[in-house]
């Protein structure tokens, strides 16, 4: 290839990766990864392109496209090079609800980087080890929906950008939209502005949604969120100005009701919008009695990001002295969107912090005592994977409002890049009425079912080589202490003939097997064992069914004895667990007194294995984490049940 070709090339990629770099810095994600798609299309081989067009993909929300680079990035560089790989695969997969597998990445992640002395890595590591947990907790949720059903407003509503903010007052709904309804939506740069609409209610259903006039609609600026105090004689919105393509500075606006006209919008006065801080998402409401208005800001004295404020005001809008909402409700990133219910004393808001289903999940918190208690997530499917925010109850307390990007939202580009309005029925306010009891038992042991299917690994022929007997006397927590220390073994034999990346590679899919396996296999039957003891301690009658696995070595009839061994070692943990806690619930030969079952299925050789069964080729038959998956066996089920007389 001539050299002028060769430097061609070279120049084309380096003024690729510069502006691609800019773009980035300018927070305009989508050039970034149109940049950044030309170089991998250039050079593919590059690390660092891969991860930065993996980047800049998912800070443009094209979550497939990020993934699959991240994937890339993670099997050549294991989290080396680009450390928080495996967080944003997490963070992916968390917003797909494949919660199990993002709880993984989470884990890994928090654990890599659980000693670095870097101030943002420390911060990334308490996320990742919360978002691990909210994963769990997720799982909970969806195993105990709420009943109530989420109906998605027509096209009259929603459109194919986002539409948000929604309130509904009598017949009317209030919302704000991004929508392009003509040449007057734009400005001469071709800029789409937000603007607040109105849908009147006819039969039962929603008419083509219309956009307020100018006095609320203001030119070249972006308009939004609409409350009103009690009476219906102020209405609060924000108004914002651009910054970047993701970044806006907003500040609050008021107009009155007087003599049947609205007062043109003004902005409210310090101590509301205050210089280099940005105000937002006006709710108005009451609070012990007196007018007060809440909103989101970004001001000094938070906690970071946005936080939850509120103000009292009197009839002339004269507003005290902002109070924070507290560090139960706000946190180091954005808690947003804040609705005040007075009949209950509720505060509704979303944020990333608390634990949730997804990005932003809508939370509650009761004021009691002059202060906001610890938040409860509000639930599935009122939360799904997604982001879902403005929660708002309608002016007749029988209807709720959120925005939501979830799966069947409209959207013109890409899926679930824009908010809809969504709707559900809540019934009248029993402002007495005390709260349901929780049934622990049954969150114990649906716990206990989302560890399931938990899968535990051997060393090859453990425990007890070369034998026919189908029970041990060793438990599983033994069987895995040596195979961790087996570790040594298993790096010298796998990569033996292998060199530099090829070798680095082999060490690191050791690595990650034994961490994200045999490791997290442990950690679960722990938490699993801990789990069961509270449950029977609270009179549950438990049945856990076991099945058996084994990689193709021997004859079948010998893994059978094999895989009957290895669920003998895993009764033995139970038996042996806190020196035999669980043996006064176990008694066969009376079965009423029977309070854990201890059930097992078994199975020898897995089929249709590509494993190697050369006995002689103990690198790849033994070594080998493809292999060594196989030696296995799982808790499949776990389950309550009644006792027959």
């Amino acid at each position: 290839m001539p050299v002028s070709v060769i430097a061609q090339g070279k120049n084309l990629k380096k003024d690729l990766y510069t502006k691609g770099t800019t773009s980035f810095g300018e927070k305009d994600y989508f050039s970034a990864a149109q940049y950044f798609n030309q170089l991998v299309l250039l050079d593919s081989s590059q690390l660092i392109y891969q991860y930065k067009y993996a980047e800049a993909s998912r800070l443009n929300y094209d979550y497939e496209i990020a993934y699959r680079w991240y994937d890339k990035v993670m099997k050549e560089d294991n989290a080396k090079m680009y450390p928080e790989t495996p967080l944003w695969m997490a963070t992916i997969l968390k917003g797909q609800g494949k919660y199990k597998d993002a709880k993984k990445y989470f884990e890994k992640y928090a654990k890599k980087n659980k000693g670095n002395k870097d101030k943002f890595r420390q911060q990334l590591v308490i996320k990742a080890t919360r978002e691990a947990e909210a994963c769990d907790l997720s799982l909970l949720l969806m195993a105990n929906p709420l009943n109530v059903k989420i109906n998605h407003l027509d096209s009259n509503v929603n459109s194919r950008v986002s539409e948000y903010a929604a309130f509904e007052l009598d017949t009317v709904l209030f919302f704000s939209s991004l929508r392009n309804t003509g040449k007057s939506k734009r400005d001469m740069n071709n800029i789409t502005f937000n603007k607040l609409y109105t849908s009147k209610k006819l039969n039962e259903h929603w008419e083509k949604a219309r956009a307020l006039d100018s006095l609320f609609n203001a030119s070249n600026i972006h308009n939004a969120n609409t409350s009103f105090n009690e009476d219906f004689t102020k209405i609060f919105v924000s108004r914002c100005n651009a910054l970047t393509t993701v970044d806006y500075n907003c500040q609050i606006y008021f107009s009155q009701y007087i003599n049947g006209k609205w007062t043109v919008l003004k902005p409210l006065p310090p101590p509301i919008n205050i210089y280099q801080s940005n105000n937002t998402q006006p709710n108005c409401s009451k609070l012990n009695g007196k007018d007060v208005l809440f909103f989101s800001s970004t001001r000094k004295g938070g906690q970071g990001g946005f936080d939850i404020w509120y103000s009292t005001f009197d009839s002339d809008l004269n507003f005290g002295t902002p109070v924070n909402a507290g560090k139960k409700i706000n946190s180091g990133e954005d808690e947003i969107t804040p609705w005040y219910v007075k009949e209950n004393n509720t505060l509704h808001f979303s944020s990333t912090w608390h634990k949730g289903l997804g990005g932003f999940d809508i939370f509650k918190s009761e004021f009691k005592e002059g202060e906001f208690a610890e938040p409860e997530n509000e639930g599935y499917p009122i939360n799904s994977s997604y982001n879902d925010i403005y929660y708002s109850l309608n002016a007749k307390k029988n209807k709720v409002y959120i925005s939501s990007n979830r799966l069947g939202s409209y959207f013109e580009e890409k899926q679930s890049c824009c908010n809809d309005i969504y709707c559900f029925d809540v019934e009248p306010f029993k402002i007495d009425e005390p709260p349901k009891p929780v049934d622990t038992v049954k969150v114990i042991m649906d716990q206990l079912k989302i560890l399931c299917p938990l899968t535990l690994y051997f060393h090859n022929d453990e425990p007890d080589k070369k034998t026919l007997a189908i029970t041990t006397k060793l438990n599983y927590k033994k069987t895995y202490e040596d195979y961790i220390a087996l570790k040594p073994k298993y790096y010298q034999e796998y990569p033996s003939g292998l060199e530099d990346a090829e070798k680095t590679q082999a060490e690191d899919r050791l690595t990650n097997f034994f961490e994200d396996s045999v490791d997290a296999g442990m950690h679960d039957l722990d938490k699993f064992a801990a789990l069961m003891e509270d449950a029977l301690a609270r009179g549950e009658k438990v049945k856990i069914t076991m099945k058996g696995y084994c990689s193709p070595l021997a004859s079948t009839d010998y893994n059978v004895n094999l895989a009957k061994r290895r669920i003998s070692s895993l009764r033995n943990y139970f038996y042996e667990y806190k020196d035999g806690v669980f043996k006064k619930y176990i008694n066969t030969e009376d079965s009423t007194k029977n309070y854990l079952l201890l059930t097992d299925v078994e199975i020898g050789e897995l089929p249709k294995s590509n494993v190697s069964d050369n006995v002689k080729d103990v690198k790849n038959s033994v070594y080998s984490p493809y292999a060594a998956r196989e030696r296995k066996i799982q808790i499949i089920a776990v389950s309550s049940f009644a006792i027959i007389k």
